[in-house]
């Protein structure tokens, strides 16, 4: 398992001076080694290392060798990426370009320390001192240990951005006393925990239209290619928000199934699931809001967040969970034009009333092979309770959630 903490540093103009001249020796570097992997066909970084080594050691009589090595590396990785995209179709070029650079270190040209970590460059070693963030202690104090490798850029102002990778075993998942099964939505995640379902808003839809209108007003009337335009865009934080809320929903899901020794159920959504799920829908907004929910994002979220805790995780078949009884297994009907209760349906057989959601919650938890019975007559199948956005992101936990609402309960 690899987590990797980034640092931003200001540093002297010596010791930037110094990195820049490493960055750009290890661009031409770069450019030859994928030009050469172009030229003959290969992704292999022995390959390509053996091909330029001797070549780019005459030319680089400066350079620390080892950043030969890394560049190759790069190159070998860039081009098996590049070879990904263009097999699904996603490639935008006939071959791949340097645009941005990142240079790579291996144990020969860093040294960590907490007080200052050490750089090889052409003028001797640097050192920076970084201030570490919380985000580093909570992994270097957790028993997760910093890899060899490591990774800088140079930004405007004399910044540095450095990578620093820790790595751990994967701890081995435990046997599951129990399921808490995940049904992901638009603008909502379900959860079933101890028998009672509950929504938690994730404000995704609020979130994805309200950076649409920005672009929209930032662009209207101008061309994407105008520096301020640009710089403009560049400042939006649509991925970086959405991402947040998923780790931190994530976190809270992993710690409610790690302490109860629960197992999460999810469905097994198939590969590039919004373009199944808009294939059928003419309103540009629905489409544009379901393409953006980024399902599978949440889904690998929880995925590796499990994976840190060693909490099991079912993939089940996703298909009608939300349009089956989980009771009688006939079909739940729902209303045309939506009505006043759009996502609450009614089982054709036994007549009682669901909450599409909480049917889905249900289903993938039978399908997951849990055999306790479904309860009847809840209020709860067609009106969960919901938690709102604001609430569940400052939450500790979700039990804490549940205690919080049984207390109202009994207040009212």
């Amino acid at each position: 398992m690899e987590r990797t903490i980034k640092l931003r540093v200001r540093v002297d103009h010596a010791t930037y001076s110094a990195l820049k001249e490493v960055e750009k020796e290890y661009r031409e570097v770069l450019e030859d080694a994928m030009n050469y992997g172009l030229t003959n066909k290969t992704t292999s970084f022995t390959k390509i290392r053996a091909g330029v080594y001797r070549t780019e050691r005459e030319k680089h009589k400066d350079l620390p060798s080892h950043y030969i090595y890394t560049a190759c590396e790069d190159a070998s990785e860039r081009l098996d990426s590049f070879e990904k995209l263009k097999k699904r179709g996603k490639a935008y070029t006939e071959k791949p370009s340097v645009r941005k650079v990142t240079v790579h270190l291996d144990d020969h040209l860093w040294k960590f320390g907490l007080d200052k970590i050490s750089i090889s460059t052409k003028r001797g070693r640097v050192s920076v001192s970084p201030t570490f963030p919380k985000v580093f202690w909570r992994y270097y104090n957790k028993g997760w240990l910093i890899a060899s490798e490591a990774r800088f850029r140079l930004l405007k102002g004399n910044v540095v951005e450095f990578y620093i990778i820790f790595k751990r075993d994967e701890p081995k998942p435990y046997e599951p006393k129990g399921f808490i099964p995940i049904d992901l939505n638009e603008d909502s995640v379900s959860v079933l925990i101890g028998g009672k379902p509950t929504l938690l808003e994730t404000n995704a839809k609020k979130i994805t239209l309200g950076y649409e209108y920005r672009r929209k007003a930032i662009t209207i009337g101008k061309s994407t290619k105008v520096r301020e335009v640009r710089r403009k865009l560049r400042k939006l934080r649509e991925r970086d928000k959405k991402a947040d809320i998923r780790r931190k929903l994530a976190k809270l899901i992993v710690k409610e199934a790690f302490e109860s020794r629960s197992a999460i159920v999810l469905e097994d959504l198939p590969k590039r699931a919004p373009e199944h799920m808009v294939k059928d829908i003419k309103d540009k907004q629905l489409r544009l809001r379901i393409y953006r929910s980024a399902f599978s994002s949440m889904k690998n979220a929880i995925i590796e967040k499990a994976r840190e805790f060693g909490v099991p995780v079912i993939l089940v078949n996703p298909s009608y969970t939300s349009s089956i009884c989980p009771v009688h297994g006939a079909k739940i009907v729902y209303r045309p034009d939506g009505g006043d209760a759009p996502r609450v349906g009614i089982c054709e057989k036994g007549k009682e009333r669901w909450h599409r959601d909480v049917a889905a919650l249900y289903n993938l938890k039978k399908r997951a092979g849990d055999v306790s019975p479904v309860p009847l007559g809840s209020k709860e199948s067609h009106d969960p309770p919901t938690v709102k956005f604001g609430r569940w992101l400052r939450a500790k936990s979700l039990h804490s959630i549940m205690i919080e609402r049984k207390m109202t309960e009994m207040r009212v």
